[in-house]
């Protein structure tokens, strides 16, 4: 049985390692997709909320949001959601802005679930691929006991290597992931910063009308 069993390609190692090999190419992938993305989309938010805050003293709406259009962000998009409807007020402008900040942390977050995945499943995997190949250096070892010390020495080398390829894979993902979850929370924070801005100003705009 113990045979039947060991003879199947699911215990052969070398499949865990083209695996690893597979998951390492496409973590790269993501990773230089998610940084070109992050990169093209950059925003001086102090400048920005310099700008917004002089067309808003100035009740010119339409100008801040003509100035948002021009930018591709999180912090932009979604204070633009709401800054198009400001004529329907501070309650519905701040109900469309917390929507569409969802939306743009789903696009911002989007491929990051699979590099957490890797992150946390990929050690697993070459643990995996070490104990098959402890597996198969024992069974070697049983088969042959004239070289004993060779075989077992150079299967336990080889079973390790997939330990070692799998802590490869991992650790960049881990580091990729910890970075672009940071820079999206960074955004989310520099829009609600905004959002605020906004929101306040349509509040006020009641109290300005009758000293304008």
């Amino acid at each position: 049985m113990n045979e039947a069993l060991l003879s199947l390609p699911i215990f052969q190692s070398e499949w865990v390692l083209y695996l690893l090999l597979g998951l390492s190419v496409i973590s790269i992938g993501v990773i230089i997709e998610r940084f070109f993305f992050y990169n093209g989309r950059k925003v001086d938010t102090a400048q920005l909320r310099r700008d917004l805050t002089k067309h808003l003293d100035r009740g010119d709406f339409k100008a801040a949001a003509a100035m948002l259009e021009r930018q591709d962000t999180l912090e932009t998009n979604a204070v633009l959601a709401g800054l198009r409807a400001y004529e329907r007020g501070p309650e519905s402008v701040e109900e469309l802005m917390s929507g569409a900040l969802g939306l743009e942390k789903n696009r911002y977050e989007r491929r990051l679930g699979f590099l957490a995945t890797i992150a946390s499943n990929a050690p697993y995997i070459g643990l995996f691929g070490t104990v098959l190949g402890i597996i198969k250096a024992f069974k070697d070892l049983s088969e042959d006991m004239t070289d004993a010390s060779t075989a077992v020495m150079a299967g336990v080398s080889e079973a390790l290597l997939a330990t070692a390829i799998g802590l490869l894979v991992a650790i960049p993902a881990v580091i990729a992931y910890n970075v672009f979850k940071g820079r999206v929370k960074t955004s989310a924070t520099e829009c609600e910063m905004l959002a605020r801005i906004v929101l306040s100003s349509l509040k006020a705009e009641p109290a300005r009308e009758p000293g304008a």
